[in-house]
């Protein structure tokens, strides 16, 4: 009990000293894995999709809850001929000419057999959701990349998916007008040679003159049964460039290919791991880092990941949360 009373405020001082605010309050069901969050337009309601249960989707009056779940976006799995079609992973929710697109990954874990799928839908409601299979998007053993973790910008009109996770770590290809399909080959927009490459789960986001690419790096999951050293765990870092499609560099001007990177948030206090992150404008709260991580006093599981989110700073002319 001494080590307890002595412990909580060290932790407390080294959060405050690091600078990173505690997630925001959440309630109902924010046990989530890979968030991607939206809010209606038609009414403001907030949407949140996750890892699990072929996309499983949450609704709530706001970004602190009570969120209640709504089931799975594709029941029976996705269209796409490759293992792990039945298991969907990291979905990507964005509004494309007035119709819902999720973005999909299909893969198993560790492979590099992937593709990025779509589902579409125009009021987001249960059972409204049609399948349409690939983008065009897909790796292999032949492949740079692995084509996980998608996320979907539209820069100046045009879209381009950005993804990518371990091997050569982030690519990014245009998409044609629809968002459906891929247009053009990829290309590396993050790359980082030094450990294992652990770079994934991109997410641009534009805010003044700059396209901010935030990005997870480090261990993800298990630490139920192995944690990484101290420090490879997940953490969210951010690159920016006045360009949507490349040269994105870090605080100090290092290349986002050449291994550059500023930490946004790692872990704090009881947070730990934070990643699988996203950002969206909230209709309130202006720019807000949302994410999973793992509170230490509740367990390490990936099952008990929670859903985070905090609002971002920008005024100097990088995120802070």
């Amino acid at each position: 009990m001494l080590f307890k009373k002595l412990h909580a405020p060290a932790v407390l001082f080294a959060s405050l000293v690091r600078g990173y605010a505690n997630p925001g309050s959440c309630s109902g069901a924010c046990n989530v894995h890979d968030p991607s969050l939206i809010q209606r337009s038609s009414d403001n309601v907030y949407f949140r999709f996750s890892t699990g249960n072929k996309i499983s989707y949450a609704s709530a009056s706001s970004i602190a809850g009570p969120w209640t779940v709504i089931g799975s976006m594709l029941p029976s799995g996705s269209s796409i001929d490759l293992a792990g079609n039945d298991d969907l992973w990291a979905p990507d929710v964005q509004l494309v000419n007035g119709v819902y697109h999720v973005y999909y990954s299909v893969s198993t874990f560790g492979s590099q057999n992937s593709a990025i799928g779509l589902a579409t839908s125009s009021t987001m409601n249960l059972d409204s959701w049609t399948d349409k299979g690939s983008t065009g998007i897909s790796s292999s053993s032949s492949k740079a990349y692995n084509a996980i973790d998608a996320n979907l910008i539209n820069a100046d009109g045009t879209y381009y998916m950005n993804f990518g996770s371990f091997w050569h770590d982030l690519y990014q290809a245009p998409m044609n007008s629809a968002a459906t399909k891929v247009s053009s080959s990829s290309y590396n927009i993050a790359y980082d040679s030094s450990g294992s490459h652990a770079q994934e789960g991109a997410y641009m986001y534009k805010y003044g003159s700059y396209y901010y690419l935030f990005y997870s790096s480090g261990t993800c999951c298990g630490y139920d049964t192995s944690r990484p050293a101290t420090g490879e765990e997940y953490k969210i870092k951010v690159c920016r460039s006045s360009s949507a499609t490349g040269n994105f560099v870090d605080k100090t001007g290092t290349a986002c290919t050449n291994g550059g990177g500023t930490i946004v948030l790692e872990s704090h206090g009881t947070v730990y791991g934070p990643g699988g992150q996203g950002v969206f404008t909230d209709s309130t709260l202006g720019p807000v880092l949302y994410y999973h991580y793992v509170d230490t006093t509740v367990g390490y599981a990936d099952s008990q990941k929670l859903f985070g989110w905090n609002k971002i700073d920008f005024s100097s002319g990088w995120p802070v949360v």
